[in-house]
């Protein structure tokens, strides 16, 4: 890709990014993590360790993102509970690693899709309360 057409990529992701309301971006949080199961779980399959290790990688950064927000004092028990289940699907990523097997990546991409479309249905119905804001 021509640099300029990088760098305009670039701006554009970060005019999406600044656009987003705190729940959107959790939303797109989790559709990355998804992203890059697909493409670890793919590379898993073509026995393509590198691509396995960068996708795996990126997951992981995704996923301790996800923890790093978690309000432990107000969330209470909803929150509690996310962090275990974020530890729980760390480790189903790290034992694919390990074993070069995809099936513990597809539990914890079943896992996440469902948590994902759960923030998704709570940003729709914040954005649809919310007043003057259009819904997308």
């Amino acid at each position: 890709m021509p640099a300029y057409a990088h760098q305009a990529t670039s701006a554009y992701r970060q005019t999406e990014v600044q656009s987003r309301t705190p729940l959107e971006l959790v939303v797109m949080l989790y559709d990355g993590a998804l992203r890059f199961m697909a493409q670890a779980s793919d590379a898993i399959k073509r026995k393509d360790i590198r691509a396995r290790r960068d996708a795996v990688s990126r997951t992981l950064t995704i996923i301790s993102e996800l923890q790093s927000t978690l309000d432990m004092e107000k969330g209470g028990v909803i929150s509690e509970k996310l962090d275990a289940l974020y530890v729980y699907i760390n480790g189903r990523l790290i034992e694919a690693s390990s074993k070069q097997d995809p099936r513990p990546i597809e539990e914890a991409s079943r896992l996440m899709t469902t948590l994902r479309d759960s923030w998704a249905e709570v940003a729709r119905e914040t954005a649809a309360t919310a007043p003057g804001r259009v819904t997308r």
